[in-house]
C-alpha cells in the first residue's frame, strides 16, 4: 500500500473514531450507566432473530450469523477497552487550555490496535455468513444496504 493512501486511511479512521467518541459521549440518555451483560444478550438475540426472519435463514446460516454476532460483540468489547468512561476520557483530553494531543493519540492508538487485532476475525465471520447466503438472500442484503445507505446509517 502506498504511504499516502495508508496515511489518508488512518487519518480518516482517526477522525471517524474521534467523532464517534464525541457522538457517543453526547447521547448518553440511552446508554446511561452502560450496558449490562443481560441487556447486551437481549439486544444480540433480537438482532439475530430479526436478521434471521428478514432473510429467512436456515439453521446452518443461523450458526454463521451467531458466530458473526459473537465476533462483533468481542470487537465492541475490545474497542471499548479499559476505558471505564469514554466521556470522561474525552473530557480529559479537552479539559486543559490546549487539546491534549498525546493523550488523544494514545487513545487513537489503543482503538486502532483493537480494530486491527480483531478486524480480520470480524471480516472473516462476515464473509463466511454472506457467502453462506443464497443469491436471493444476498440480494436482500444489498437492497437493505442501499435503502439504509449502509449498515450503520439511519434513515
Amino acid at each position: 500500500m502506498k504511504p499516502w493512501i495508508r496515511k489518508t486511511l488512518l487519518g480518516s479512521f482517526g477522525v471517524a473514531i474521534a467523532l464517534g467518541g464525541l457522538t457517543a459521549c453526547s447521547s448518553g440518555h440511552y446508554h446511561r450507566g452502560g450496558w449490562t451483560s443481560e441487556k447486551m444478550a437481549e439486544v444480540r438475540s433480537k438482532m439475530v432473530d430479526r436478521v434471521s426472519d428478514k432473510l429467512d435463514l436456515n439453521e446452518a446460516q443461523k450458526v454463521k450469523l451467531n458466530v458473526l454476532a459473537d465476533k462483533l460483540q468481542a470487537q465492541r468489547a475490545a474497542f471499548a477497552g479499559k476505558t471505564p468512561d469514554p466521556r470522561a476520557e474525552m473530557q480529559a483530553i479537552v479539559a486543559g487550555e490546549r487539546f491534549d494531543r498525546e493523550r488523544a493519540q494514545a487513545l487513537l492508538n489503543e482503538k486502532t490496535r483493537a480494530v486491527q487485532a480483531n478486524g480480520p476475525e470480524v471480516l472473516g465471520a462476515l464473509a463466511d455468513f454472506y457467502d453462506a447466503l443464497n443469491p436471493e438472500q444476498q440480494q436482500k442484503v444489498r437492497e437493505f444496504m442501499q435503502r439504509r445507505k449502509g449498515w450503520m446509517m439511519r434513515g
